[in-house]
């Protein structure tokens, strides 16, 4: 039998100690020592509270956002922030799970969605439509869809547009409805006329929206992992770039809680990148990312 030499033989290595995330050549302004322990714990917190589910490489992310927390709060570790955290029911969870949503938005993004909507309006323009945005961000999306049903429905139409999100920062944001010139540029010249109105003095360079767009919204804080809080029933259902953030269980409990507070036949639009096959019995396929509520 072969013996290694014993220039070659290795010593047994020993047990790794616990990694601590320190500052590296890249990120010399790193102030909080961070380390798995404190991503593991908050991974399960947002879990917890909002149904997100953060892999692995959301590493810097979530540090660069829980330690604006930190720094609002006077603490100097993660683990004395969320030992704190833990024993308090109050505010500063909104504020922990508004730091770690993430909002991307634009008017008329997935314009393909805005078309099926104007047509489906536009069949049914005498009776009333009960409309839910289920992620409302900071308000692009909402006040699109209001574009859209005012268009297609005209003068005489009738449509109710429920908006709500978990982020109560954004929610106020799309509740004001103001918004730089600049994130308008893509509406088209006719649309800014009709539905904003254009800042000046102090306010030059912002648009607002127009009272009578929004008379018939509402808006809302809803977390989609609790019971829903509404009654009566919608026909249409905005929730789209939402269950990319949840894992397959959360997912279908959501699924199933928007199936309860949606009329039989109504229609639900989702992500381009979500995939409910394996919900057939919640919702059928009818269009591109657009679903049925069976």
């Amino acid at each position: 039998m072969l013996q290694p030499s014993p220039s070659l033989a290795r010593p047994p290595r020993p047990l790794p100690a616990p990694r601590l995330i320190e500052p590296g050549p890249l990120s010399a302004e790193r102030e909080f020592v961070w380390s798995d322990a404190d991503f593991e714990r908050i991974k399960r917190l947002i879990y917890q509270k909002a149904g997100i589910s953060l892999h692995d490489g959301k590493h810097a992310m979530v540090y660069s956002r829980v330690s604006r927390r930190l720094r609002e709060t006077g603490h100097t570790s993660f683990s004395s922030y969320l030992d704190w955290l833990e024993k308090h029911d109050g505010s500063e969870w909104q504020s922990f799970i508004n730091v770690l949503t993430t909002n991307l938005t634009a008017f008329f993004r997935e314009q393909h969605h805005f078309e099926v909507l104007s047509e489906m309006l536009n069949a049914e323009r005498s009776r009333p439509w009960r409309i839910w945005c289920s992620a409302a961000s900071t308000g692009e999306e909402p006040y699109s869809i209001a574009m859209t049903a005012t268009e297609a429905l005209g003068a005489s139409g009738s449509f109710e547009l429920l908006n709500s999100d978990i982020d109560t920062q954004v929610l106020a944001t799309a509740e004001r409805g103001v918004y730089k010139a600049d994130g308008v540029k893509g509406l088209s010249p006719e649309r800014v006329q009709r539905f904003f109105m254009r800042g000046k003095g102090g306010n030059a360079g912002l648009m607002r929206i127009k009272p009578e767009l929004r008379k018939s919204m509402g808006f809302q804080t809803v977390n989609l992992i609790q019971e829903l809080p509404f009654r009566d029933p919608f026909d249409i259902v905005f929730c789209r770039n939402v269950m990319i953030y949840f894992d397959a269980a959360t997912q279908r409990q959501v699924l199933e809680r928007i199936h309860r507070v949606m009329k039989p036949g109504g229609k639900l639009f989702v992500g381009h990148a979500e995939n409910f096959s394996d919900a057939r019995h919640l919702f059928v396929l009818r269009g591109k990312t657009v679903y049925e509520r069976v």
